[in-house]
């Protein structure tokens, strides 16, 4: 009980001080802020996931044992104390080929050893993390810090470390790279950011785009949907109908694994990759991204998961969804009433 009520305390006040740093953003250094939250998340547990120690362990097949983590489990070193952190021992390497790379320097440098190796991971991911705030502070301030702070990214990507992170954060420096006409480079980071879990894979879709726009510098929107929900700096206006389609891929990826696999929060952090577009709209699902993070609650309470905690899981998230849906439609009529007066 007592578990549960402070991660609902923490949560509550996450989002509280999310909302407040985006409505005050002239006031406070992005950069202070988020390099406060990657320092915490650098010393942080990840308390409601065991996936980062599979990445350590995955790295660990290749740098300490000399073998394929493509071709050799977890089961196949029992006796190595890692395997006691781990859940999913029985699978082979499941990620893309640009992961395992990146994976491998705190591996390296860690000497073998667990904790070492673990916080190393964590600064990476944090690194990372700071470069793509920094790269949006000089693009947008008030969506730096609406990705900074965000309860989701600090929760799912900062301190739980999930790889979904890593690639949303590669994605975010390599569109402002394109726009800034570093173009193989930023070219090489999207496909990087897409290699790691193939989860950001439609942002790929920008490479292939063809940009438009008027003499007068503004862009040409094709779409209603873009005209009515972006918020595109100068700087960052152009790919027109790319970004539209590549934005409805990834919601239709994202809600595939949850068909095929389960719902997990991790999953909505690619949503992330398209804040420099779409910054308004994904603000709109924060009733959403709470009702993510509030499904941990059978987990913390119960302290596992089985089909009863999975399926208050799923109601959890669904009551989110219908609540952030009503939420919309209201939004609209109102919108509606208040325009036609």
């Amino acid at each position: 009980d007592i578990s549960w009520i402070v991660y609902f305390t923490l949560l509550v006040l996450l989002f509280i001080f999310h909302v407040i740093f985006i409505r005050k953003f002239k006031q406070y250094s992005t950069v202070h802020v988020a390099g406060l939250i990657a320092l915490l998340g650098c010393i942080s547990y990840p308390f409601v996931s065991h996936d980062i120690f599979n990445y350590l362990f995955d790295a660990r097949i290749l740098t300490h044992y000399g073998l394929n983590p493509y071709t050799h489990t977890a089961l196949d070193f029992q006796k190595d104390l890692w395997t006691r952190f781990m859940h999913w021992t029985h699978r082979t390497y499941p990620y893309g080929p640009t992961f395992l790379p990146l994976t491998l320097i705190p591996s390296f440098l860690g000497w073998g050893k667990f904790s070492l190796t673990f916080f190393l991971y964590k600064c990476m991911n944090g690194v990372l993390y700071l470069l793509a705030v920094y790269f949006l502070n000089k693009t947008n301030k008030r969506i730096a810090f609406q990705f900074a702070t965000h309860p989701l990214i600090i929760i799912e990507g900062i301190i739980n470390g999930h790889n979904d992170m890593i690639a949303v954060s590669l994605g975010l420096i390599g569109i402002y790279l394109l726009e800034k006409k570093y173009k193989l480079v930023g070219s090489i980071l999207l496909l990087f950011s897409a290699g790691i879990k193939y989860i950001t894979m439609p942002l790929l879709l920008l490479l292939a785009s063809v940009r438009h726009s008027r003499e007068d510098g503004n862009p040409v929107y094709k779409f209603q949907f873009l005209k009515d929900y972006s918020r595109l700096d100068t700087r960052l206006r152009g790919y027109d109908n790319a970004i539209f389609i590549a934005f409805l891929f990834q919601i239709s990826l994202i809600i595939y694994l949850c068909y095929k696999i389960e719902i997990q929060p991790w999953y909505f952090l690619s949503l992330f990759v398209f804040l420099p577009f779409f910054s308004v709209f994904i603000e709109k699902f924060n009733i959403l991204f709470f009702g993510l993070l509030l499904s941990y609650y059978p987990f913390i309470r119960f302290g596992d998961w089985t089909a009863k905690t999975v399926s208050i899981k799923r109601d959890i998230v669904f009551i989110a969804l219908f609540i952030n849906s009503l939420y919309f439609i209201f939004m609209y009529f109102w919108k509606k009433k208040f325009l036609s007066k």
